[in-house]
């Protein structure tokens, strides 16, 4: 597994979309007019049922042809009465918005009846009808909060608008009696010399408030006539105060706060860095914001272990430890193709015939692809083409060449590289090779569906590197399924799941992402191109460009560089190894194991509470991870199933919201926006996130108010 699919070229993209959409296409069957003993057209309706049996008196045979993806037939066929489970997985079909209050698809079921010339065929259309489970609540800001009343939570307020947190009160000249006197309350209260006159105005506010029915929660001595006391309901407290005539004002304890203003994020001018989606979902808005202001110096080098690179891709020019500075090529078949055996010089060679991208070329632009204008710029060649995460922090690329121009590599030439990588030395045909530039941070955007004890040379590789100082990332799988696969899921190894864009806040589990509990981490990995996902916003070519990792790449029909849209875990890994040396090179963290504690800390905890098989303890936060500055101040709310799916109801302008989901268990939280992604509530942000099972037996479910503090 290196990666799971490779496109040809953004044009390849639009054409392989065109051909499948051209062979997908089909005519409507014809259904003749049913006769005596045809099965005829139904309504099944499951109401809040989650299964129904189906058993319908019929005397011939019969099939189930279609039926819709979140209905699960039991039996496909049969002779006699047509007899199955009907089985919803309403969650299946919930839209993003989760504004449906009920599902709706048809089970097509062909039979034939009777025999010789008598018989007779045709397809019934039963049509299957459930009704969707209710999540209620409502989401605000702490200071929209007012009494009784909630106001819009759709941004958070502007300054000056944020509630009072209480009255302050002063009683008039003569109105408290003698200074130092007791409290008409009766009573026994001590005062400081000065204050008696403050004491009683505290006494006296509380006593009119608590008879108005409202309940004092704090209160204090201001000054010689006057005093704070906190209220929840503020207008309350403010009218029964100035109806009494020896008060000589009552006003609100106003907030006030500091007039900063938010920083602004960068956002690159590279020419297709606008359909890099993952940079910005991932925070990196505000962390190149941070990175302007210096402090990225430490020298960090992030091993590629992978196919090799095109050293000349004018988008890696400066940002590669080139052959004779560390790079190395650990294979020694001289038919691996670039016609030689084990050097110094990692390129991703040409061969014959040769016309996919570069693996390695692809993942190393995603780490440390340069900004701005290309030097020495191709014919036809983009400019400026795409941006990496380093962006101004001295990150390097260090690549190690184990995957041979077919796509395959040995568990051997792996466990070869990864030491080498880690700046241990390796014998290849009597030689000794040890770089100069031992990696901290190692990539593994490589491995299969291998036995543990086949992965062992691998995973004592990784052990080594471990223990040289080295954090090894790799990419957990695409197979669709709970496979651990190696050496992503070696001890010491940083296994990375798949995340993509849902259309809702929170991104979504990637379905071919392998989920197995040595998967730690999650990071953006794309979606299947022929999904039809598209979320990200961009366009190529005036048509909207699907959820995919755009990067680094070279075009070896034409021997050209050029960028290449890619998904897998194979993109998501690079994203982890990135991140990784910029905390490095900030001096967030200093070594392998306070990195990997920190990268957990903060990551966006998805889908089930806690570290789970789909996401591990979540997806990376680039923003928090590194302690940048705030760009957004943005308030909104979030929903997760534990199945790795996100949603996104409406919030009314109270707040409110009424999400129509299936059934499981789901997450929502509300929360503010710092790092200006979308996603509400990460880490050092304010949140508040309630849990609801929704089941037949308890189709609704109220979450109350959440308030993010």
């Amino acid at each position: 597994m290196t990666h799971l699919y490779r496109a040809a070229g953004l044009v390849a993209i639009a054409l392989a979309l065109s051909a499948c959409d051209q062979l997908s296409s089909k005519s409507p069957p014809v259904t003749p007019p049913p006769g005596p003993g045809a099965l005829q057209d139904r309504t099944l309706g499951l109401g809040l049922s989650t299964q129904q049996k189906v058993n319908v008196p019929f005397g011939g045979s019969w099939r189930v042809t279609d039926y819709p993806d979140w209905v699960k037939v039991s039996q496909q066929g049969g002779t006699g009465a047509v007899s199955f489970t009907l089985t919803a997985d309403r969650q299946q079909a919930t839209p993003v918005a989760a504004d449906q209050a009920s599902l709706s698809g048809v089970i097509k079921v062909s039979w034939t009846a009777g025999e010789g010339s008598a018989a007779q065929n045709g397809t019934a259309s039963w049509t299957v009808t459930a009704q969707q489970y209710e999540l209620t609540g409502r989401a605000a800001l702490p200071a929209q909060v007012t009494g009784t009343d909630l106001v819009t939570s759709a941004a958070r307020p502007a300054a000056g608008t944020v509630a009072p947190r209480g009255v302050i009160v002063k009683y008039r000249s003569g109105a408290l009696g003698t200074q130092g006197a007791e409290p008409a309350t009766g009573t026994s209260a001590r005062t400081a010399p000065g204050q008696g006159g403050a004491s009683r105005a505290v006494a006296l506010g509380a006593q009119r408030l608590t008879g108005a029915g409202l309940t004092v929660t704090r209160r204090a001595p201001l000054g010689e006539r006057s005093a704070a006391l906190d209220v929840r309901d503020v207008p309350a407290a403010l009218a029964a105060l100035r109806a009494d005539p020896n008060v000589e004002y009552a006003v609100p304890n106003v907030v006030l706060h500091t007039q900063a203003t938010l920083a602004q994020p960068v956002t690159p001018a590279d020419q297709f860095a606008p359909l890099q989606w993952a940079y910005p979902l991932l925070g990196y808005g505000a962390v190149w914001r941070d990175m302007e202001a210096g402090g990225y110096t430490r020298a960090i080098t992030v091993a590629v272990v992978d196919s090799g690179v095109r050293f000349d891709h004018p988008d890696l020019q400066g940002q590669l430890w080139q052959p004779g500075e560390g790079a190395l090529d650990v294979l020694t078949d001289p038919q691996n193709g670039d016609g030689d055996g084990a050097d110094t010089d990692a390129t991703d060679p040409a061969t014959p015939g040769r016309t996919g991208g570069s693996h390695g070329t692809h993942v190393s632009g995603i780490i440390a692809a340069r900004w701005g204008t290309n030097a020495g710029v191709c014919a036809g060649c983009s400019p400026s083409g795409v941006v990496g995460a380093s962006y101004k922090a001295n990150v390097k690329v260090l690549p190690v060449r184990v995957i041979d121009a077919s796509g395959n590599a040995t568990s051997e030439d792996v466990a070869l590289g990864i030491r080498y990588a880690a700046g241990l030395p390796v014998v290849i045909g009597g030689t000794t090779y040890r770089t100069a530039h031992a990696a901290q941070v190692i990539n593994l955007s490589l491995g299969g569906e291998v036995s543990a004890d086949e992965a062992r040379p691998m995973c004592e590789a990784i052990a080594d590197a471990r223990a040289a100082g080295a954090l090894v990332v790799a990419a957990a799988g695409n197979g669709y399924g709970t496979a651990p696969y190696y050496p992503a899921a070696c001890e010491g190894a940083v296994s990375v799941a798949s995340v993509t864009l849902s259309g809702a806040s929170a991104p979504m589990h990637s379905p071919f992402s392998n989920a197995y509990p040595q998967v730690q981490l999650a990071a953006p990995g794309g979606a299947d191109p022929y999904s039809g996902a598209k979320f990200n916003g961009g366009t190529f070519n005036g048509a909207a460009f699907p959820d995919m990792i755009l990067s680094t790449s070279w075009d070896y029909s034409k021997n050209v560089p050029n960028y290449e849209a890619e998904v897998g875990t194979s993109q998501a890994s690079p994203q982890v190894a990135a991140l990784a040396a910029l905390m490095l090179s900030k001096g967030v963290t200093t070594g392998a194991d306070d990195t990997l504690a920190r990268l957990r800390e903060t990551a966006t905890d998805l889908g089930a509470a806690g570290r789970d098989n789909l996401f591990g303890f979540g997806m990376i936060n680039a923003a928090a991870a590194l302690n940048a500055p705030a760009v957004s101040d943005a308030f909104g709310l979030r929903v997760q199933s534990s199945r790795g799916l996100s949603f996104q109801p409406k919030l009314d302008s109270t707040g409110a919201f009424r999400a129509y989901l299936g059934d499981g268990t789901y997450r929502v939280t509300a929360g503010t926006d710092a790092n200006g992604n979308g996603v509400y509530g990460e880490s050092g942000e304010t949140r508040d996130e309630r849990s609801a099972a929704l089941a037949e037996a308890t189709p609704k479910v109220e979450l109350g108010t959440l308030i993010p503090r």
